[in-house]
């Protein structure tokens, strides 16, 4: 079930990006303290990332969503390629790390 922010990230990297691909994962629950819609996964698969340094992508999307990073979002995983890089990842993206942090700390 989506909620209020993740459909919100999605709508605004749609009309940005226009994705051949696009995931927006809450991963909240993975982490320590109430679940609070602050930790998100997102890949996106564009065109429009062609020509562009990694860091550059990041740049984008940081700006896009600079409302919600304001507003509660905690920790943003970011996956930006484009269609080629995609495919030559066989359309996978990694896996996010287990949580370090609050009551889900490893001693």
């Amino acid at each position: 079930m989506l909620n209020r922010m993740q459909t919100a990230l999605e709508q605004k990297l749609k009309l940005e990006f226009e994705p051949a691909f696009l995931e927006v994962l809450n991963e909240s629950h993975m982490h320590g303290g109430p679940a609070t819609d602050s930790h998100f996964r997102l890949t996106v698969v564009s065109s429009r990332f062609a020509g562009m340094s990694r860091v550059a992508r990041h740049q984008q999307v940081y700006s896009l969503l600079s409302a919600e990073l304001a507003g509660g979002i905690h920790a943003l995983a970011l996956h930006l390629y484009t269609p080629g890089e995609w495919r030559e990842r066989e359309e996978t993206t990694p896996r996010s790390p287990d949580c370090r942090g609050g009551s889900r700390a490893i001693a």
